[in-house]
């Protein structure tokens, strides 16, 4: 019970918050009660979910089971200096990425053009878009409707339709109009990113980098770089400038981040 109370994540403001929490089937008979000491704890908490199974799907949704609260599950999210509008239920997001989020956007420099795949409610352009007014332009693509729609709203919230371009669709079909014109890209989708390695590559102008986001065990990272050996493209040159622990995925997995630079 002391593990879980301290181990699930929140999404929301001090207006209200949503908890989610994993529950394993050994304490099925208790999630009410831990539900209710989550909600006691944390007063702004208004709806607790359960996990009940991973993310699936191209719209990387999982499904939930509300154990206690509100079936109301939107909310909106507050971290460094920009507002996020979400529901968990209909979308992926994380809370615990916005340290990461906020080490690309400071990576980014003015004048760039910026495309950010699988964008879900653009948590990563609008991180950009705040931290840096001079960027050229961020490009935002997303197949999940109603993760679109959310980052529709959150680009007017935070009030940076000048700077943040949304498409919705399949990232193979939409990026062709990019080909070339990327000085940078995000890859957030740690699952089958390496699919999408080649329209990265053929995004960016002939120098660039990529940020490409992958799930490894502890201590077997450099499987990942071998790996990229035979993923990128022959005709370019990559250095790969860094290789960063995101957040914990699963027992002695990590998802991770390879800041990629490609010549």
């Amino acid at each position: 019970m002391k593990n879980i109370l301290s181990s699930f994540d929140i999404i929301g403001s001090k207006e209200k918050k949503v908890a989610i929490v994993e529950i394993s089937p050994k304490l099925e008979s208790e999630k009410e009660k831990i539900a209710e000491q989550i909600m006691s704890t944390n007063k702004n908490v208004k709806s607790v979910l359960r996990k009940i199974s991973e993310r699936k799907g191209e719209h990387r949704i999982r499904e939930f089971e509300l154990v206690a609260g509100d079936n109301n599950t939107e909310v909106f999210h507050r971290e460094n200096n920009y507002i996020l509008k979400v529901d968990p239920q209909k979308t992926y997001f994380s809370s615990r990425e916005g340290t990461e989020r906020q080490r690309i956007a400071e990576q980014v420099k003015a004048g760039e053009m910026v495309l950010v795949m699988f964008s879900g409610i653009c948590a990563y352009a609008i991180a950009i878009a705040k931290k840096n007014s001079q960027v050229g332009k961020i490009f935002a693509v997303e197949i999940n409707h109603d993760a679109v729609e959310y980052a529709k709203e959150n680009i007017r919230i935070n009030k940076v339709a000048h700077l943040v371009s949304l498409r919705e669709g399949d990232v193979r079909k939409v990026c062709v109009e990019f080909f070339g014109k990327c000085d940078r890209v995000i890859m957030p989708l740690p699952l089958s990113a390496k699919t999408f390695l080649d329209i990265a590559e053929k995004c960016l102008k002939k120098t660039g980098m990529i940020h490409y986001y992958t799930i490894a065990e502890e201590n077997k990272f450099g499987e990942v770089e071998k790996e990229l050996k035979t993923l990128v493209d022959v005709r370019r040159r990559y250095k790969i400038k860094s290789v960063r622990k995101v957040l914990p995925y699963a027992p002695r997995k990590f998802k991770i981040c390879l800041d990629i630079e490609v010549f």
